[in-house]
């Protein structure tokens, strides 16, 4: 019988990758990105565990996510920073790589992680990023958020993070005060934390990660550029009204 390719919750052997996918009815978007993670997890079969951490989902999401072998965590609570603390707080790899349900990476993605925390050069990082198709009123979109948000946290990228799980550990994970732009706020710790032992925060350029647009296929391509409430909620991270509006409750987001 083949070997599965993501490591399950009976693998008595070395993990080296921990992925965390926070899903909240994800049967849509989930294949493909676990598809995505399958490809490129061929150079280290048995040592990629996929952590599918299901909130509150009513749909085949969980089908889906067992069918490939994923560890299944459950946490039904409205804040992303506790949905992915919890799939961390069920991790047994050395590294930890968090990516969203509708977003794939690139086959390189694991190789180009492992050789960047090999050179001892970087504390962990993001990487960047592509929609999956682009427009006028996505770009603009995607730059009145950015750049607001550049200005609060600096220069950082999102998306799809990577660390040792002993560093995301050390700095307490996800801030679980944040319900919007907890990811922004993970980075900066990431990257004041690696200056302490004068590491770098890494932006992966070789590798990246390719993001649906869900949320502009539903709203239009200027959505956010007519919604500003919702990026001062982004920069305010903690407003639950915005915070439903955009995650929580938002079943076709």
């Amino acid at each position: 019988m083949e070997r599965p390719l993501f490591a399950g919750p009976e693998e008595t052997e070395e993990i080296l990758f921990s992925v965390l996918i926070p899903a909240h009815n994800e049967e849509k978007y989930i294949k493909k990105c676990l598809d995505s993670i399958a490809a490129a997890s061929e150079n280290c079969v048995g040592r990629v565990e996929v952590i599918v951490i299901l909130n509150r989902c009513t749909d085949k999401t969980e089908e889906i996510a067992s069918s490939y072998n994923c560890v299944i965590v459950r946490d039904d609570r409205k804040n992303l920073s506790q949905i992915r603390n919890s799939g961390a707080a069920a991790a047994r790899g050395e590294i930890i790589v968090t990516i969203d349900a509708d977003s794939r990476m690139t086959a390189n993605m694991l190789s180009e992680i492992e050789w960047h925390l090999s050179t001892g050069k970087y504390i962990g990082g993001g990487t960047t990023g592509r929609f999956e198709r682009m427009s006028l009123g996505i770009v603009v979109s995607a730059l009145a958020l950015l750049v607001p948000m550049a200005i609060k946290y600096g220069a950082i990228s999102v998306g799809i993070f990577w660390c040792r799980k002993s560093d995301f550990d050390t700095i307490g994970g996800f801030n679980e005060d944040m319900l919007m732009s907890e990811d922004a706020d993970f980075a900066r710790r990431l990257k004041t934390h690696g200056k302490r032992f004068g590491k770098k925060y890494g932006t992966l350029t070789k590798a990246y990660m390719i993001t649906s647009c869900r949320k502009f296929d539903r709203e239009g391509d200027w959505f956010l550029v007519k919604h500003p409430k919702l990026i001062l909620a982004y920069l305010k991270g903690t407003d639950h009204r915005h915070a439903d509006q955009a995650y929580y409750e938002n079943q076709g987001r």
